[in-house]
């Protein structure tokens, strides 16, 4: 029976030693590797909510200056109409003063995204791929202008976000055939 109650009086004493020597080791400066962690994280969260909140700025600019700003293609295809030198320079020239802005400001880590968007007509497959090939022929406009190609991609979104629902109108469906251009962190 005496050693019974001599092995619970050290496994509480090793056990009350191990947490100590773990309180210990949070409550030192810089010490730990948990404190380390959750600062990290608590960093981490902070630096991902400053990046969505200028994103939701930034990118309201950048609709509204690629709305300002659109190009149009050729029915069906990925070539653009006659007239987009001065709309892609514009539009390229916006993107260029929001990434001079972020970086004086310190943010690093984004990238702009055109998405090119199409009508509801037709095989959502051949829509969805004909809208990553304009997507693909703004950005190459847009670099043609001066954007640096490592800070643009395109993605092809097909009719998966409409504008206008239903486009049953030739003027509807005008408004869905689009590109847009966005920031990601």
């Amino acid at each position: 029976m005496n050693i019974k109650i001599l092995a619970v009086l050290l496994l509480s004493l090793v056990s009350g030693l191990a947490y100590a020597g773990l309180a210990d080791s949070l409550n030192k400066g810089g010490g730990g590797d948990l404190k380390a962690m959750a600062e990290s994280k608590s960093k981490q969260a902070a630096k991902d909510k400053a990046n969505k909140e200028i994103a939701i700025k930034v990118n309201k600019k950048l609709l509204a200056e690629g709305r300002k700003n659109q190009c149009s293609f050729k029915s069906g295809t990925d070539e653009l109409e006659k007239g987009c030198g001065t709309k892609s320079k514009k539009l390229a020239n916006q993107i260029i003063d929001v990434k001079k802005s972020l970086q004086s400001q310190g943010y690093s880590g984004f990238k702009f995204i055109v998405s090119g968007h199409t009508d509801s007509s037709g095989d959502a497959a051949k829509n969805k791929d004909l809208s990553m090939r304009r997507a693909q022929v703004m950005v190459k406009e847009l670099v043609k202008q001066g954007v640096d190609a490592n800070d643009i991609e395109a993605v092809g979104m097909g009719s998966e976000q409409l504008l206008v629902k239903p486009d049953n109108t030739p003027a509807k469906k005008a408004k869905n055939r689009r590109y847009e251009v966005q920031i990601r962190f």
